[in-house]
């Protein structure tokens, strides 16, 4: 039971793995199975489809996503908390990033994965809005219950949007370097500046200023490897 459970692990981490650096439509299970030395026929006893592997992968990223969410009950956010929430974003998106790359072919593949995503748009707006009213409540950013609303639906446009931005507008391979999803955390910090507390302007302006990485960089080093 254990070995299966192990196989099973394995055949999820390599498919991650290979959708980050090559891209979903371009890893086959046939791929999946000789990147990991094993029978194709191993990996169907655990996998009918690669459809299964990526709604697997999703849940995942959906649970990870929502613990996220999850803000503290006993006592008010702080800045320290929000540079805390950034930098696991920029985690649990680097770990999942394939799925920003061509989101809208893998949702028309599946139309479970298409629902399913759909209701987890919808709460994670919701968990989103609450954390700006949490840190509105703390005194850190100054915004309505609209306005959060409507910064967290710009914020979501930025993330499912960073990737393709960067892949048609300059080239880029989203999978080769972890700065180009950091640059998409300065951006949402950018959206933010408009509401931040004139005691914490100065502070928030540090934090995003080490986040900012230029995209002639990002260009540059995407060069350096090819």
């Amino acid at each position: 039971m254990t070995r299966r459970a192990n196989t099973r692990d394995r055949i999820l981490q390599a498919s991650l793995q290979l959708f980050n650096e090559q891209g979903e439509r371009n890893v086959t299970t046939n791929h999946i199975a000789s990147h990991m030395g094993i029978s194709p026929g191993n990996l169907y006893y655990h996998f009918r489809s690669k459809s299964e592997i990526v709604a697997e992968l999703f849940a995942g990223f959906q649970q990870q996503m929502e613990a996220f969410f999850t803000i503290p009950a006993d006592e008010p956010l702080t800045l320290e908390d929000k540079a805390r929430y950034l930098e696991n974003l920029l985690e649990i998106l680097w770990q999942h990033r394939f799925m920003h790359q061509g989101l809208e072919y893998l949702l028309e593949a599946d139309p479970a994965l298409a629902e399913g995503y759909r209701q987890f748009a919808q709460r994670t707006l919701a968990g989103s809005t609450g954390i700006y009213l949490a840190f509105a409540e703390a005194g850190i950013l100054e915004l309505t219950p609209r306005q959060a609303e409507t910064l967290s639906i710009n914020v979501w446009i930025v993330l499912s949007g960073w990737l393709q931005f960067l892949t048609t507008s300059h080239g880029l391979h989203p999978g080769r370097d972890r700065r180009m999803l950091q640059r998409g955390i300065y951006q949402i910090l950018a959206l933010e500046e408009g509401y931040v507390a004139p005691a914490y302007r100065e502070a928030v302006r540090e934090l995003r200023d080490r986040l900012h990485v230029p995209l002639e960089d990002l260009s540059d080093a995407a060069g350096a490897t090819q």
